[in-house]
């Protein structure tokens, strides 16, 4: 597979959450499935929320046993697969998109490790920037956390609500990029509220890392957007882009403006460092 030049350094997300520390913004992070919901409309999708203001964008990479994912993107990930979407093809559609702003490569430890050796110098040649995986807790593989960490793309850790300070501390510390909270238990999807306890959450997390903090999980309309980002760095919508893109460009454009102007009328966050 050939790919086209790209910018690959993961220094590419630190630059972009500098960038906007010093205009005083906070970061959208935008979440599609590769190949959702047809392979050939991919990179048109992600060129649409770039265009539409997202400054980050995580591709997700379809997987057979998505467990920490809710129903909407179990569905796309499934229908992905039934296209043949693989981890080759989710780093072809990253380099037809082009994108300027990064990209983090979502996905499960299982395709990034049968994708061989070169998977991560793979996807940076892509156009990724950083890669999250969902199912690798801080501990449970030193030497996965070690290729991964030692790696071209930024190595994006989990936090969960429910973590100690002083592991909070532990997982920030072998981040980089930054460090994407969960919101709250269970899997992703959409959600009515959100948790009271999330601003304290937050503090929790800021207390012991320089890294910018982005808040995602069950986060899926304008002003559930606004309340995060007057919290956090960053806000991940996953699911809700997803559904959108079901109806097209159209609507992901819609949804991804929506979200940009609720996050940029938020009062001021605490900045990370």
């Amino acid at each position: 597979m050939a790919f086209v030049s790209a910018t690959t350094s993961s220094d590419r997300i630190s630059q972009r959450f500098s960038e906007l520390r010093a205009d005083g913004r906070r970061a959208l992070v935008a979440y599609l499935t590769a190949g959702y919901p047809e392979p050939r409309w991919s990179a048109a999708l992600l060129r649409a929320l770039e265009r539409a203001g997202a400054d980050v964008v995580e591709v997700g990479v379809p997987f057979s046993d998505p467990i920490a994912d809710g129903p909407i993107i179990q569905a796309s990930s499934q229908r992905a697969l039934e296209h043949g979407v693989t981890f080759e093809q989710t780093l072809e559609i990253i380099a037809e998109a082009r994108l300027d702003v990064p990209v983090v490569l979502f996905t499960y430890l299982n395709p990034l490790v049968a994708a061989g050796a070169r998977a991560l110098e793979r996807a940076a040649e892509a156009g990724a920037h950083g890669v999250l995986v969902t199912d690798l807790p801080l501990g449970a593989d030193a030497e996965r956390e070690e290729w991964l960490g030692s790696g071209p793309l930024a190595f994006v850790r989990l936090v969960a609500p429910t973590t100690p300070r002083e592991r909070m501390a532990k997982i920030a510390e072998h981040g980089r990029g930054f460090v994407y909270l969960i919101s709250r238990l269970g899997v992703t999807g959409l959600r009515d509220e959100l948790p009271p306890e999330l601003a304290d959450t937050v503090g929790r997390l800021r207390s012991v890392t320089t890294l910018p903090v982005c808040v995602g999980f069950g986060i899926s309309r304008p002003d559930q957007a606004r309340a995060v980002a007057s919290m956090a760095d960053g806000v991940v919508v996953g699911s809700a882009v997803v559904r959108a893109a079901a109806e097209g460009v159209d609507a992901v454009t819609r949804l991804t403006r929506a979200l940009r102007a609720a996050i940029d009328a938020a009062p001021p966050a605490g900045g990370a460092g």
